[in-house]
């Protein structure tokens, strides 16, 4: 059994972290210690205690325990975890606990509906994702809902230095100092189930006492965590895309490593182009062009060496100046559009080449090149929208220049 098993907290005092929930006077410790034990989802990262405070709970509450892990239970092992309620075993109630919830489908979901509404079953269900998009409505109206937040350094060490002295018990007596204790506890992220494990390795790797040496190498990636598909994904590249925005090419690279290092480069390639337009835009036109090529040589040389090019690309956005104004441009277009005032095309602006002979003559097209300086006034938009203004120039130097190009073609401020 690994050492986050055998360390497991039977206490809700002893859990590692969520003070904002297991607190003295917080809303679940107080709810738990009066005896009320509704259906619950519980969601956060791994490692935070969910299934560990599920487990608490089971056994404070006196009811029949149920468990399943949606990752490879079927429809027919909740039915059969359900009719426990039926049972002698399940008369003083059944508290079914769900792990990964996120992986069982809509009809798996509903058959726990009847069960939960009147009271047969108590469901408390653990997700790593949000529970808002994966979890059925109804199921999840009928549930008191609690989040778990990674837990800090300072309240993983005190359960590192109990796992050390369970770990002594059992097999040989081990010291280590209080740095090597930090810095697990640091490298893992928040996950306590995982900073176990790292401790774990490293007693199995060193003699009577723990090497720091040993475990910054067993360190390396422990803290890495990218759910391709997942919150913790979609967080990523949003830290990256704003970083950008941003303009902070430190932490733009810092979301550029963790994504590629969780091996998703087309999600990331996606951004960088999507950046160069919506965020810089036509403050520096050529952005497109110079990240279209940075991606296309990211995708010529595959990982790891496609980090090169797409950590130029990110550095470069990120210094450039920024403009949006080509986003709100079409984001006015597209509500006018979306409001029915699109209205009928100019005559004059129609396609010529469906027209008569007769009816070319009557179009009164006036062609721009025929002009000085290539510019004659005429109307372009329909006659419902013939005044209004979608693109406002920006205040960086490209823009501003074309601003004043514009003024003077065309006398308009």
């Amino acid at each position: 059994m690994p050492l986050a098993d055998r360390a497991r907290p039977t206490e809700l005092c002893e859990v590692a972290g969520q003070k904002h929930l297991l607190g003295e006077g917080r809303p679940l410790r107080r709810m738990l210690e009066k005896g009320h034990f509704p259906s619950m989802v519980f969601y956060g990262p791994p490692g935070t205690g969910k299934t560990t405070v599920a487990d608490i709970i089971a056994r404070k509450s006196g009811k029949y325990l149920q468990r399943i892990n949606a990752t490879t239970a079927s429809l027919s092992d909740v039915k059969a975890a359900l009719a426990a309620s039926g049972t002698l075993a399940g008369q003083g109630g059944v508290l079914l606990y769900i792990d990964e919830i996120q992986y069982f489908n809509k009809k798996q979901q509903q058959s726990l509906l009847e069960y939960v509404e009147d009271g047969r079953v108590t469901l408390i269900c653990s997700t790593t994702d949000n529970p808002f998009f994966c979890i059925y409505p109804a199921l999840l109206s009928r549930s008191a809902v609690f989040e778990f937040k990674s837990v800090k350094p300072e309240d993983i060490v005190p359960v590192l230095k109990r796992g050390l002295s369970l770990l002594s018990e059992e097999y040989e007596p081990k010291t280590a100092d209080d740095e090597l204790f930090t810095l697990v506890a640091t490298a893992t992220g928040g996950d306590v189930r995982k900073a176990l494990g790292l401790l774990e390795s490293v007693y199995f790797s060193c003699g009577e006492r723990l090497e720091l040496s040993v475990a910054e190498e067993l360190a390396r990636m422990a803290g890495l965590f990218f759910d391709r598909g997942g919150d913790k994904h979609f967080d990523c590249l949003s830290g990256l895309h704003k970083s950008i925005r941003g303009s902070d090419p430190d932490a733009a690279v810092h979301y550029l490593c963790r994504a590629l290092t969780g091996g998703d480069m087309a999600s990331v390639c996606r951004r960088l182009l999507c950046a160069a337009s919506e965020d810089i835009g036509l403050a520096a036109p050529m952005a497109v062009a110079v990240v279209n090529a940075c991606v296309e040589s990211a995708n010529r040389l595959g990982l790891p060496e496609a980090k090169l090019p797409l950590s130029q690309a990110a550095i470069y956005l990120a210094t450039l100046p920024k403009s949006n104004s080509a986003y709100l441009a079409y984001n006015k277009a597209e509500a006018d559009i979306a409001a029915g005032l699109a209205g009928d095309i100019p005559r004059h602006l129609q396609n010529v080449h469906a027209d008569s002979e007769g009816e070319k003559r009557a179009q009164g097209y006036k062609y721009p090149h025929e002009y000085p300086n290539h510019y004659v006034k005429q109307q372009y938009l329909p006659d419902t929208l013939k005044n209004k203004v979608y693109y406002e120039f920006g205040d960086n130097k490209t823009e501003s220049a074309a601003h004043e190009y514009h003024k003077k073609l065309t006398g308009k401020g």
